[in-house]
């Protein structure tokens, strides 16, 4: 169950660049919440009728902290927040985990990649992954992380995480160890009442004039989308950024937003109104796990990855047919 209320804000702080802290007083949503859900914070500026999505950070009582980047108008309004003044938030919202329940006594492997494992990698790659790992190791426990690719390799290079999944189209990915997983290309995604619901294929120009929902900053593939758009001489026309898939779905339900999804994960959405449209020219990714160079694996980590690299041998990804 969710609650909206008018949380009384009474700790704020700026943790680093562009980063930022807020502790909530709540009446319901704390008491509520588990590890791994997210509130929707609204903006006071009546003109920004959309919600943030955050992650709750932490719980304790009837208080929960959210820590987040500004990265728009509204996360640059809530930095400026004072103690005493309230917003509107709902939650908690997205499947929380019981940490007591599930993971007493056990071994955990915490894995970040977006995926963080980023948002997208973590709808399409991990569940039915996690199933059969389960299957076969009961006795191993995984809690998933979530950040964006360029977040998880940076986490990764100064021993944060262990292990990331990621998209691998990054720079300075060669300096991690690594294992390729799959290929796939992005796709942009519309309703399927949408007036480019029927194209076979889409371009940057087409996109431009839509209203658009891009994944947050340190996500590659909105480095690869703005390297794209810049290139064709376009300016993409983004209202909003999140990483809470199911916001973004339910957004572009309405017909009014396109987003940008990999193609493997549209059929999982296809009973939900949503089209995924190739690009052209394609966008094409490659998603594989990295860990640090010359860092101890444990046997609980060697197991994981090669478990993984069979899975996906076993269980390759399906994409759509992409432009020529």
């Amino acid at each position: 169950m969710s609650f909206r209320e008018n949380a009384k804000i009474i700790k704020t702080g700026c943790l680093g660049t562009g980063v930022y802290e807020i502790w909530f007083e709540t009446s319901d949503i704390a008491k509520a919440a588990k590890p791994g859900q997210f509130i929707s914070v609204y903006s006071a500026d009546g003109s920004r009728l959309l919600p943030r999505p955050i992650s709750i950070c932490a719980i304790v009582d009837n208080k929960l902290r959210i820590v987040y980047r500004t990265v728009g108008a509204g996360t640059k309004e809530f930095s400026s927040m004072k103690e005493g003044e309230s917003l509107l938030i709902q939650g908690p919202l997205g499947n929380g985990y019981d940490v007591n329940a599930t993971y007493a006594s056990k071994d955990a492997i915490i894995f970040g990649g977006g995926i963080g494992i980023p948002p997208m990698l973590s709808t399409v790659f991990f569940p039915e992954l996690l199933i059969a790992f389960h299957d076969q190791y009961p006795e191993i426990a995984v809690v998933l992380e979530e950040y964006g690719s360029v977040r998880a390799c940076n986490l990764v290079q100064d021993d944060t995480l262990d292990l990331a999944l990621v998209n691998m189209e990054q720079y300075n990915i060669d300096k991690f160890n690594k294992a390729l997983l799959a290929n796939d290309q992005v796709v942009f995604c519309v309703s399927n009442d949408h007036r480019l619901a029927d194209k076979e294929v889409v371009t940057t120009k087409e996109m431009s004039k839509e209203s658009l929902i891009f994944f947050n900053a340190d996500s590659v593939q909105n480095q690869l989308l703005k390297t794209r758009f810049e290139t064709d001489g376009y300016v993409p026309d983004i209202i909003m950024r999140s990483s809470q898939i199911y916001t973004i779905l339910q957004l572009v339900k309405t017909c009014k937003y396109g987003s940008f999804l990999y193609s493997s994960m549209t059929d999982k959405f296809a009973s939900s109104g949503i089209k995924g449209i190739p690009l052209s020219p394609p966008i094409r990714i490659k998603i594989g796990m990295i860990w640090k160079k010359g860092k101890y694996i444990s046997d609980n980590m060697q197991k994981f990855l090669n478990f993984t690299r069979m899975y996906y041998r076993e269980h390759p990804l399906t994409q759509k047919s992409s432009a020529p």
